[in-house]
């Protein structure tokens, strides 16, 4: 996970260790990544509870308190929603979305920090790949893809 200083720490995916995040956590980890991301913007069409974070006005992820739990929820192929929510419990259908193309994040499961960077950076590919060409900051195609931004 890249910091605002430009120090890197790695976490764990997947090998069984503790490095999983709390709901805290989890939103400040989505959040931090998503502000990596060229042309995000955070903004709140939903009241000031609702973190919405944007590339070009569409929305890419937005952090909302579920009966008092924070979740991250974010675009995924449908596809990738249907494995990723068979594989992970804390993974649902997106509250209050589209059940197939949004997933909810939710805390103190098996998600890792690595895990949650790359959902957030997946679903902002996403969403810039249904941009204009013009319109698109980076190629949907190549990027997040073995590299950080």
């Amino acid at each position: 996970m890249r910091h605002r200083a430009g120090s890197t720490t790695r976490h764990p995916w997947g090998d069984g260790s503790v490095d999983r995040v709390n709901g805290r956590e989890l939103q400040k980890c989505a959040a931090a990544r998503a502000r990596e991301l060229p042309a995000s913007t955070l903004e709140f069409p939903f009241g000031p509870d609702f973190d919405v974070f944007k590339v070009r006005g569409k929305m890419f992820m937005f952090h909302a308190k579920v009966e008092g739990e924070p979740q991250v929820i974010l675009k995924a192929l449908p596809s990738d929603s249907m494995s990723l929510r068979a594989a992970h419990a804390d993974i649902t259908p997106g509250y209050h979305m589209n059940k197939q193309h949004w997933i909810s994040l939710h805390p103190g499961g098996t998600l890792t920090a690595e895990m949650v960077d790359e959902l957030v950076t997946e679903s902002y590919r996403l969403v810039v790949a249904g941009l204009p060409k013009g319109q698109q900051p980076v190629e949907p195609e190549t990027f997040g893809r073995g590299q950080r931004a």
